[in-house]
């Protein structure tokens, strides 16, 4: 009898307003911060950090939307985007960057290589 796969939609997943999370986070799908995080995420996905939202650790992911505040060493495969109320302060590798006036920026970044953040293996949901 033959195996059916099973395909399953990338999750989306949400840390809340007034939610503190302390540790790391690894997901297939993509991730909003509206709460405080102190630790790791890594994403196949895209991190979205809220207006509200505060990370302080190290973002892994393909794409990012920063609006809040980020402390953090940052690997951005294809596209960071720094909002105009973002306050980003460490270190970038990303593929492309933009910032939109008014925000804030202090670290350093090195853009425009091909594959900069590392392959994630799948998450295995099952453990």
């Amino acid at each position: 009898m033959a195996k059916i796969a099973e395909t399953a939609a990338p999750s989306r997943n949400t840390l809340g307003c007034g939610t503190k999370l302390k540790g790391d986070i690894e997901s297939n799908g993509d991730f909003r911060i509206d709460g405080t995080l102190t630790g790791t995420i890594k994403t196949k996905g895209k991190v979205v950090i809220g207006s509200t939202g505060v990370v302080e650790g190290e973002i892994i992911c393909q794409n990012a939307d920063i609006e809040g505040s980020v402390k953090a060493k940052l690997q951005v495969s294809e596209l960071l985007t720094l909002k105009s109320e973002s306050n980003f302060e460490g270190d970038v590798t990303t593929g492309k960057l933009a910032i939109e006036p008014g925000a804030k920026f202090s670290g350093t970044c090195k853009m425009g290589e091909r594959e900069i953040a590392p392959k994630l293996p799948l998450v295995d949901e099952n453990q």
